[in-house]
């Protein structure tokens, strides 16, 4: 078998974790079986055969000591140091000491695999949301109308009309799960799957709702009311936990809402941080006096003090955005305007000024 590296046929770093390898095998197994599209028996074979040693912590210490030299590495059998592809599974399935669920991996080749483990769950869905600035800032509730689907209303989901009773799946002879063997070029292995015929409830209605026709779910309108939080910013994304679309039989997947934030004419944000600019003249900048600034809590008065600099910033305490219970600040940017022309008084004024080293 190969004399690759093993680590470079996984692609990893050899101070990888164990789930770092487990992960690294099944994405690369998933793409090179032999069974699928993409798949290269040899590639295959040599990612099957470094797993095999690095995802064994003991045969993965002796390797990195001695190398391609040690027992465990390659030994010229049939499968990747095993005697046949059954000898190779049940080692994957912890007979031989490393972790490996066959039936997480091998169901994605199949469609099947791992039924017991398997979850119904309806279809994730995601959708736009336009807040303002100040609906960002402050957070907000707003209501949408998606048209998905429901469980139905009139059958709860068992896809039975009402009043009448459910009756063992024929199917699957009422396991919920059905049974089958699969032949590969590997050789054969069992697969279990879900049943289609009842969703994997292992029952199914005698009569069936009219309204569902029998599904238990049905495309239909909802409103779903979003609770938008203090201080979301553009691109973040709230995540409702089975809002999504529903399934017979399992839990419905989620709704996720992308938030899109509309810019405020006056004032940006950084953070908690929120600012704006003020334009001043010169006589107030080098004097001093009080302006009124534009917040989202309001007009708030601000000092100009005495000699201000051009792009000084003035704080406005607890005028920001709210977190952890309180409030980031306001930040004001003093842009002080030049006069674009001067009187002969104020000329005279400036040369006294001159005069005395201002």
């Amino acid at each position: 078998m190969s004399k690759k590296d093993f680590y470079q046929v996984l692609g990893l770093e050899r101070n990888a974790s164990k789930d770092e390898i487990k992960k690294a095998f099944r994405l690369l197994a998933a793409k090179y079986h032999p069974d699928k599209a993409t798949g290269d028996e040899t590639k295959f074979k040599e990612i099957s055969e470094a797993y095999s040693v690095l995802g064994d912590e003991k045969k993965r210490a002796e390797y990195d000591a001695y190398g391609h030299a040690f027992s465990g590495a390659g030994g010229g059998q049939n499968f990747n140091g095993f005697g046949n592809w059954q000898d190779f599974a049940q080692a994957a399935s912890g007979g031989q000491g490393f972790e490996f669920d066959i039936g997480d991996i091998f169901g994605e080749f199949f469609g099947g695999g791992g039924g017991s483990r398997r979850h119904n769950r309806g279809r994730d869905i995601s959708i736009d949301l336009e807040l303002s600035f100040e609906e960002a800032v402050f957070g907000i509730k707003r209501s949408v109308l998606l048209t998905k689907q429901n469980l139905c209303e009139v059958c709860n989901g068992n896809g039975a009309k009402p009043g009448t009773e459910m009756k063992k799946c024929e199917t699957c002879n009422g396991n919920g799960k059905i049974r089958e063997t699969r032949q590969s070029i590997l050789g054969s292995f069992q697969t279990v799957r879900e049943c289609s015929a009842c969703n994997g409830t292992g029952q199914v209605p005698k009569q069936k709702c009219e309204s569902c026709s029998g599904m238990g779910v049905k495309r239909s309108e909802e409103e779903i009311e979003i609770n938008v939080p203090p201080g979301i910013e553009g691109g973040e994304m709230i995540r409702m936990t089975g809002r999504g679309e529903a399934v017979a039989g399992g839990t419905a997947g989620d709704l996720y809402i992308k938030i899109h934030v509309r810019p405020h004419s006056s004032i940006k944000r950084d953070g908690n941080t929120l600012e704006s600019t003020l334009h001043v003249k010169l006589s107030d900048a080098l004097m001093g006096n009080t302006y009124a600034v534009a917040t989202l809590d309001g007009v708030v008065e601000i000092k100009i003090p005495a000699g201000v600099t051009h792009g000084e910033r003035l704080r406005i305490r607890k005028r920001g955005v709210p977190k952890d219970g309180g409030r980031g600040d306001f930040m004001v940017k003093v842009l002080i305007d030049m006069p674009k022309k001067l009187s002969r008084r104020a000329k005279k004024l400036i040369e006294e000024l001159k005069e005395e080293g201002v």
